[in-house]
């Protein structure tokens, strides 16, 4: 009755599944701000210490924390003792500020996005066009109310390969 199922890899979902997916620079850098939420108040944490525990490439943390530096979610100390800090308390960086500063829009396709609109295909199908935005929304309400306080709160991930499991509510 309705076909074959699209696969990640036809045309129109292709596209959608690019703009769902975290580019690595966006996920090194939560895993620097979840490190450095977890070390104690104000203690400086060489990048090399953070690249050590997060498995993160030294140089490419550099520059990633540099753009964090920029934004003021990350403060730097120069010298022999010198390092990183967060610049704010990790309950005011939301996962959304960091995704947009290295990933840009939230939305499943630009169409349906509040900050980086431009015109795609999709707007064809209005039906289309709502689910989209249904998928933004929830996207964008969980990734704005989720901060790197909470990430860090969680001690271990559950088995994931378990479907009785359910995962942590952050």
């Amino acid at each position: 009755m309705w076909g074959t199922a699209p696969t990640p890899s036809s045309p129109p979902l292709r596209g959608i599944i690019e703009f769902m997916k975290l580019t690595t620079r966006s996920e090194y850098a939560l895993l620097a701000l979840v490190y450095l939420a977890r070390q104690p108040k104000d203690s400086i944490t060489s990048t090399d210490a953070i690249a050590r525990a997060q498995g993160i490439p030294a140089k490419f943390l550099e520059q990633l924390l540099l753009a964090m530096r920029m934004a003021h979610f990350v403060r730097s100390t120069k010298g022999k003792m010198g390092g990183y800090a967060l610049a704010k308390d990790p309950k005011d960086i939301s996962m959304a500020e960091i995704i947009r500063l290295f990933d840009g829009a939230l939305a499943p396709t630009e169409s349906v996005s509040s900050f980086f609109y431009e015109p795609t295909p999709i707007e064809k199908e209005k039906g289309l066009v709502l689910v989209l935005r249904d998928i933004r929304d929830y996207v964008s309400f969980k990734l704005e109310h989720t901060t790197i306080a909470d990430v860090a709160a969680v001690e271990a991930l559950p088995d994931i390969d378990t479907e009785d499991e359910e995962t942590p509510d952050i």
